[in-house]
């Protein structure tokens, strides 16, 4: 916590305070930081329009699950939208947007649940091939990383080999200064930030683009000691241009916090 930024008191969560639905355009400060090339990082944009859903409608009840299309690049300034598509008992759905120029360059739905009296009871799958803790792993450099890695995260090394291979990239992650953010809000943020598994597998170097991303949220309280996650990405299918993900992360223990999939589209 350690920089003049945060000291004073600029953190994530001061910077995206403001936004929420508007039909106006605007922005966030710093959002240069959080670019991938010519748009932005998607758990940022995935976070933007979780912050939309939850201030829309407050009272929600704990996050479950989300979809996430990344229709059109999502730059520095965009307009919000949020509606409420159906409110039952326990569960409820919203769905917010991204328009960049009044086109949807990104949609969500959400769904939200109260919890009930349990019926079934599945204990979620711990890592495989548990390298150890992330204060023993080797810390990576990210300077030849996506912009949004190398300003905002730090990395490590969660797999013992690197390189081609089988299609997992498993990394420890850890956000350079805290965000301010609640942890559900956190987790929206940083549970699409590998690259996906498939980069280990192609036969020449190209460019790889997220398409969608849905996951379920397995704790409503997420947390974890000094800041440190367990995320992987593995891919399922790869063929045609594209390949089917497996997301998943896990805090500093090994207990699995989210789970998710995702479509990646595979140019070069």
């Amino acid at each position: 916590m350690g920089s003049a930024r945060y000291r004073n008191g600029m953190t994530l969560a001061d910077k995206l305070a403001d936004i929420g639905p508007t039909d106006a355009e605007m922005g966030f400060k710093d959002a240069e930081k959080w670019m991938q090339g010519r748009t932005m990082y998607g758990g940022m944009s995935a976070l933007i329009a979780y912050l939309t859903a939850v201030r829309a409608f407050p009272d929600l009840p704990p996050l479950r699950a989300g979809q996430i299309g990344f229709v059109a690049p999502v730059g520095e300034r965009f307009s919000l939208r949020a509606e409420s598509v159906r409110q039952g008992r326990s569960v409820t759905q919203v769905r917010s947007e991204i328009l960049v120029h009044g086109n949807v360059a990104l949609t969500a739905f959400w769904l939200f649940g109260g919890a009930r009296e349990a019926n079934a009871k599945v204990a979620p799958d711990k890592p495989d091939n548990w390298t150890g803790p992330a204060k023993e792993a080797e810390e990576l450099d990210t300077s030849k990383a996506p912009s949004f890695l190398h300003q905002n995260y730090e990395i490590r090394r969660a797999q013992d080999f690197s390189g081609p291979g089988e299609p997992v990239v498993r990394r420890w992650i850890k956000l350079k200064e805290p965000s301010g953010l609640d942890p559900v809000a956190e987790m929206v943020l940083l549970g699409d930030t590998l690259p996906p598994g498939a980069m280990r597998v192609m036969e020449r170097q190209g460019p790889l683009s997220s398409i969608n991303w849905s996951f379920n949220l397995l704790d409503t309280a997420p947390a974890t000691t000094d800041g440190w996650w367990l995320t992987e990405n593995g891919s399922m299918f790869a063929d045609e241009g594209y390949s089917s993900e497996r997301l998943r992360l896990w805090n500093a223990d090994g207990k699995q916090m989210l789970a998710g999939m995702q479509q990646v589209a595979i140019f070069g």
